[in-house]
């Protein structure tokens, strides 16, 4: 054990876990904990609500969504460009799937029962690199929003 202690402090990168692929499944996670942590607040609700959304998007059980989401924030810390992200979506999904997945973003911003201005900012930001309009913006933000108030 202490040789594998001394190992990693001499070497530490030779145990860092890669990065997951850019793939749109991580991309929208990445997403999710980008507008999680917008308000500089990352809150077991809106961790939660990402578990939920990956399990129930990616057929995961909870251990497997509670990775996939590791996963994902490491993607959103080595990727914290808002841009990038919603650009690599944008390019691997087609429309339906890219309102589903900002309904799942709006999820989160829900999650602790408050919708800031910064969670709005990165929320409109990546509508609008999708190519979504605002009119149909607001109506899955205003969709989202009676979801949630109903559970």
């Amino acid at each position: 054990m202490f040789e594998r202690l001394l190992a990693f402090i001499q070497n530490p990168t030779k145990y860092e876990t890669p990065l997951p692929p850019a793939d749109a499944a991580h991309v929208v996670g990445a997403l999710m904990v980008q507008a999680a942590k917008a308000d500089r607040a990352y809150l077991f609700e809106e961790v939660e609500v990402i578990d939920r959304v990956l399990a129930r998007r990616h057929n995961l059980n909870p251990v497997e969504a509670a990775k996939m989401r590791a996963q994902c924030e490491k993607l959103e810390e080595h990727m914290q460009d808002t841009d990038a992200l919603a650009g690599i979506l944008k390019e691997a999904v087609g429309t339906e799937e890219a309102e589903a997945a900002l309904r799942a973003l709006w999820a989160v911003v829900f999650a602790d029962g408050l919708e800031q201005e910064e969670e709005d900012n990165v929320l409109h930001h990546v509508e609008a690199v999708l190519g979504v309009s605002p009119a149909r913006a607001k109506e899955l933000h205003d969709e989202e929003m009676r979801n949630t108030a109903k559970a």
